[in-house]
C-alpha cells in the first residue's frame, strides 16, 4: 500500500518502512507534534547558521564568510544524503545540517542583499516573508483538505520534481563544458515564468511533507522519524526560499 509518496527525496515509503525495523515501538512512537517542535528546532539552527555568515560579511570578512558558504554547501549535503540512506542518524545529524545549510543561504543572502541595496531594498526580508506566507497557507489548505494529497497529486509532483532536479542537473553539467544556458538566469519573461513554475512546485512538495509526517505519526514510525520528517520539511523550505529568492532578483532586474 503506497501511502507514502513525497516529491522530497528525503521522505519515501522505504524510508518509513524502513525505519519501523530499526528500532521498535518501545522507544516512542512518531507524533506530528514532535515533528513540528524539532522542525522549529531546526529553524533555529538554520537561522544561526544564517545569522553568522550574514554577520562576517558585514564585517568585511569575506573570505571567511566564502570558506564557511562552501562549507555549508557541501556539508549540507554530505549531511542529507547520509540521513536519507541512515534515518536512525537524523537527530544527530540533522541539527548539523540545519547550521551548515543556514552558513550557506545566509551567505547568499548577504551577498545579494549587497547587490541589490539600491535597485530593490528589503529583497531578503521579503523573500523570508514570502517563504513563511507560503509554507503557512500551504499547511492551511493541507489541514482543512483544500489540496488533498491523492495518489494522482503525489504522482504529478513527484514526476514534477524530478523534471526540475534533472533540468538542473543538465544545466550544471552544460555549464561545466561552457554551455550558458542565459534563459536560467536572465530576467526575461521565459526565465520568470520558469522560475514561477519551480516555485509552485516546491511549494506544492509541502503538502505530500505535511502529509508524509502526518501519515508517519499514525502508522507508528519510531521517534526519531520525528527528526527526518523535520529534516524533510526544513530541506523543502529551503529550496523554496532560495527559488523565492531568485524568482525576486530576477523581477528586479525588470525594473
Amino acid at each position: 500500500m503506497a501511502i507514502f509518496k513525497s516529491g522530497n527525496p528525503t521522505l519515501s515509503e522505504k524510508m518509513f518502512d524502513r525505519s519501523l525495523q530499526l528500532e521498535s515501538a518501545a522507544q516512542g512512537t512518531m507524533s506530528v507534534r514532535g515533528a513540528i517542535n524539532k522542525f522549529g528546532f531546526l529553524m533555529l539552527m538554520v537561522i544561526a547558521g544564517a545569522g553568522y555568515s550574514w554577520h562576517l560579511y558585514d564585517q568585511f570578512k569575506q573570505d571567511t564568510m566564502m570558506v564557511l558558504m562552501i562549507v555549508g554547501a557541501i556539508g549540507g549535503l554530505i549531511s542529507a544524503f547520509a540521513i536519507s540512506f541512515k534515518p536512525n542518524w537524523a537527530p544527530y545529524l540533522a541539527p548539523a545540517y540545519g547550521i551548515l545549510e543556514g552558513l550557506f543561504i545566509g551567505g547568499i543572502s548577504a551577498i545579494l542583499n549587497a547587490a541589490f541595496a539600491k535597485s530593490y531594498p528589503g529583497l531578503i526580508m521579503q523573500a523570508v516573508g514570502l517563504t513563511f506566507g507560503v509554507a503557512i497557507a500551504m499547511f492551511l489548505l493541507y489541514n482543512f483538505r483544500v489540496i488533498k494529497a491523492t495518489e494522482k497529486f503525489k504522482s504529478i509532483i513527484f514526476s514534477a520534481t524530478l523534471g526540475i532536479a534533472i533540468f538542473y542537473l543538465i544545466t550544471m553539467v552544460l555549464r561545466w563544458f561552457g554551455v550558458n544556458i542565459s534563459f536560467m538566469y536572465d530576467s526575461s519573461p521565459l526565465s520568470i515564468g520558469i522560475s514561477l513554475f519551480i516555485v509552485a512546485i516546491a511549494a506544492l512538495n509541502l503538502i505530500l511533507d505535511f502529509d508524509m509526517i502526518e501519515q508517519g505519526a499514525e502508522r507508528g514510525a519510531p521517534k526519531f522519524m520525528e527528526w527526518y520528517g523535520a529534516f524533510g520539511l526544513m530541506v523543502t523550505i529551503i529550496w523554496l526560499y532560495i527559488e523565492i529568492l531568485k524568482l525576486l532578483s530576477k523581477l528586479s532586474n525588470r525594473n
